[in-house]
């Protein structure tokens, strides 16, 4: 089950071209989308209300799409407007269609009530798209569910044991236990590491005089997006007071899209505020954290293939799962939620 009324990231805005048909299956549903001649971006269920082949393989006619299974022809607003040797067309023919919006480079989809669909609930991810800050377009996919992924990302403690090359740091940082605060659509995680060695990826873009107070803060919300404020700065200049001295911070912007049950999409980005104009920065940090999250993968597949065998497998939690543990409750608070107003209870 999938949360419905909320804002999916579908895909970056540039995956979207002016003359092409794009496929992306959305918590269990394909969805196709494209731009009509003024740029305005669309987003149909990618299933032709005749058969049910995909209008993805279909072509482009102006601002229509043809079904090239029995040639149904779509226009922008799902409906059919065309079908081949027969002049009445039911006025049910239709496909669905989605709310979309895009914004500082994500184009986000609403899933569930298109008139519950408040753009206005859209994460601010404004650092992909400000002038002030640099980074590089990132996407993987996984074959593990998205719940999997989001514990990951909501314990920082795996850091250096599964990136110890790249993003990990010191077990020191490990032993760190983070702050946990209660939001109403997620959590948010505050932890700071002071007086420690820098991790691998800074110091390659970086000089550090020694050793350095590291700060992770960050919100995780429904439906899976993490927005983070992170960096490092010289031990004693006052960063846990507020004071970034010389710092390199980071604003990382992570969402995750189930595809299905057992499959997501994750679209990421860490953009900086230092050495902008340096385009070896920014690959350097890209790469490092492209290649972290590859080892995130790749410990996650095998976890998700080991618990395959074991369906009654128990968990024992341990004090580092309290944000992963508050945002599995929210989840299921609003899947109760969701499946309360279904049926009318």
């Amino acid at each position: 089950m999938f949360v419905r009324n909320t804002w999916y990231v579908a895909g970056w805005d540039n995956e979207v071209g002016p003359g092409n048909l794009f496929s992306r299956t959305i918590i269990g549903i394909p969805v196709l989308m494209y731009r009509t001649a003024d740029g305005t971006l669309h987003a149909l269920e990618d299933r032709c209300c005749h058969r049910g082949a995909p209008l993805s393989v279909g072509r482009r006619e102006g601002d229509c799409v043809r079904c090239m299974y029995h040639g149904l022809k779509f226009d922008a607003s799902g409906q059919c407007i065309e079908a081949p040797a027969q002049q009445r067309i039911p006025p049910q023919a239709r496909v669905r269609t989605f709310p979309v919006v895009e914004r500082n480079r994500w184009i986000w989809i609403w899933m569930g009530d298109p008139e519950a669909a408040d753009p206005a609930m859209i994460p601010d991810t404004h650092w992909l798209a400000d002038p002030a800050w640099r980074s590089l377009d990132g996407y993987i996919h996984y074959d593990v569910n998205y719940l999997l992924i989001a514990d990951n990302l909501l314990d920082f403690s795996h850091l250096p044991f599964v990136h110890p090359t790249t993003l990990g740091g010191g077990e020191d940082y490990a032993a760190v236990q983070p702050r946990v605060e209660r939001l109403d659509d997620g959590v948010r995680i505050t932890r700071w590491t002071l007086d420690t060695d820098p991790p691998p990826f800074a110091r390659q873009v970086k000089n550090w005089p020694g050793k350095v107070d590291r700060w992770n803060i960050y919100n995780f919300t429904i439906p899976a997006i993490l927005l983070m404020d992170s960096g490092m700065a010289p031990t004693g200049t006052g960063a846990p007071e507020g004071h970034r001295v010389d710092a390199a911070e980071f604003r990382g912007c992570q969402a995750l899209t189930p595809e299905t049950e057992n499959s997501t999409h994750y679209f990421f980005a860490h953009p900086h505020n230092f050495a902008i104009d340096n385009p070896e920065v920014t690959r350097s940090i890209h790469q490092a954290v492209v290649t972290a999250f590859d080892e995130d993968r790749d410990i996650i597949t095998a976890q998700q293939r080991s618990l395959a065998l074991a369906p009654g497998f128990k968990m024992i939690p341990f004090s580092i799962d309290a944000a992963l543990s508050q945002f599995r409750w929210a989840v299921e608070r609003r899947l109760a939620e969701e499946s309360a107003t279904a049926t009318g209870a």
